[in-house]
């Protein structure tokens, strides 16, 4: 067993279920993870394959018919998954939010409705806040929802929808009019049901199609685009207008120990690459890994990876427990994120010339690790959301 990133603590089930996830991921994944990322390919057979496992239903408690584990086991498993291939890992992320978003918020029939669809990967979920004017400036939402007798009618465009068109089923965060001071109190969010695929895929929604990137490719990345769409206002989560940002604030706030869960497979992934690397090719009559240079690299590497693998734990434990953890949320996902760039580009670099090469899994990774620079907010932002938490924690009295 890797010495790297073990989690003490853990049950006899959680660590049954990281073994079989592990070797799904050695067998089913890693394989044929380049090829399908260099075509930009859908993952159906790797989707079939967690379907199966019932990963889609990992959180959903067992009355739904899920598996009923914690953020933690749910963690560590996305921390696999991205190891092998972090597109995959997407697939299952924004699904996972919506599903934490239904169970928390959801009224009784909306769980009923949807959670024992989602636990078999049935109903598959996305989520949807972002719009192409902005980004982490939630509160300056245009999309709206006008009230229209029993119903709702949607006009607007959403971006960055990670499922868009494989989803259906979007957690979409709108503007209402609730007439409240703030502009934060005037958000919903709205279960939007619609068929999967591009085009105008119900009256009203149009999923224009994949986003090309630069990397995390084979996930679709879309944009989401309401005109007129009508919805009943049975379809707002908790069955209260309003509540939006609190909602969306709290699936943040596990997308974040998720995000942070990637980074560290990502930089798991990119240290093993490298120290299997650094033995097998020579230099000056040795193998590099006894140069110093590129022991010394290793050594901050790996201190990187169970320093990142560590603090999200931690996120994720303190979340389980019901307490707030946007602090250590932020903090995992920022550090996680950051080393995950650095441990990535280190491993890059100890491949030399063949690190540029599309033939070597590392070139791949290169791609991948900027995107948890930004996802789920920036690096900035974490810094915000930290210092702001540490100053009230910290403010001086009298």
């Amino acid at each position: 067993m890797a010495r790297l990133a073990q989690t003490a603590g853990l049950t006899d089930i959680q660590e049954e279920i990281l073994s079989t996830v592990k070797t799904f991921v050695d067998k089913e994944i890693i394989p044929h993870a380049t090829a399908l990322e260099h075509a930009d390919a859908y993952p159906q057979d790797i989707v079939d394959g967690m379907k199966e496992m019932g990963l889609f239903g990992l959180t959903i408690p067992e009355e739904y018919g899920g598996l009923g584990e914690s953020l933690l086991t749910y963690a560590l498993v996305v921390e696999q998954i991205a190891r092998g291939w972090m597109s995959v890992s997407g697939v299952i992320n924004t699904h996972f939010i919506v599903a934490y978003m239904l169970m928390h918020h959801g009224t009784a029939e909306q769980k009923q409705k949807f959670l024992p669809k989602m636990a078999l990967g049935e109903t598959r979920g996305a989520f949807s806040m972002s719009e192409p004017d902005l980004g982490s400036d939630v509160a300056a939402i245009k999309t709206r929802a006008k009230k229209d007798g029993d119903d709702y009618v949607i006009d607007g465009a959403k971006m960055w929808l990670t499922n868009g068109g494989s989803s259906n089923l979007i957690a979409l965060l709108v503007k209402t009019d609730e007439g409240k001071p703030k502009p934060y109190q005037n958000l919903t969010t709205f279960l939007v049901e619609k068929p999967s695929g591009f085009g105008e895929v119900a009256p009203g929604l149009t999923i224009p199609g994949k986003i090309d990137k630069m990397g995390y490719k084979g996930v679709d990345t879309t944009e989401a685009v309401f005109s007129g769409f009508r919805i009943p206002a049975s379809s707002i989560l908790g069955g209260e207008a309003g509540k939006g940002f609190s909602h969306m604030m709290d699936g943040v706030e596990v997308g974040r120990v998720n995000v942070a869960a990637r980074a560290c497979g990502i930089s798991i992934r990119a240290f093993e690459l490298a120290v299997e690397y650094a033995q097998q090719r020579s230099t000056f009559g040795k193998p590099i890994a006894e140069h110093q240079a590129i022991a010394f690299k290793l050594a901050e590497m790996g201190t990187k990876v169970e320093a990142a693998h560590l603090m999200m734990v931690n996120a994720a434990r303190l979340k389980d427990r019901g307490e707030r953890n946007d602090v250590e949320a932020g903090m995992a996902k920022l550090l996680a994120s950051e080393y995950c760039a650095e441990v990535t580009q280190e491993a890059f670099r100890i491949h030399g010339g063949y690190g540029y090469s599309k033939e070597y899994e590392i070139e791949r990774l290169m791609r991948e690790a900027p995107f948890l620079l930004i996802g789920e907010g920036t690096s900035e932002i974490q810094k915000t959301i930290i210092s702001r938490g540490l100053l009230k924690e910290y403010k001086l009295r009298g």
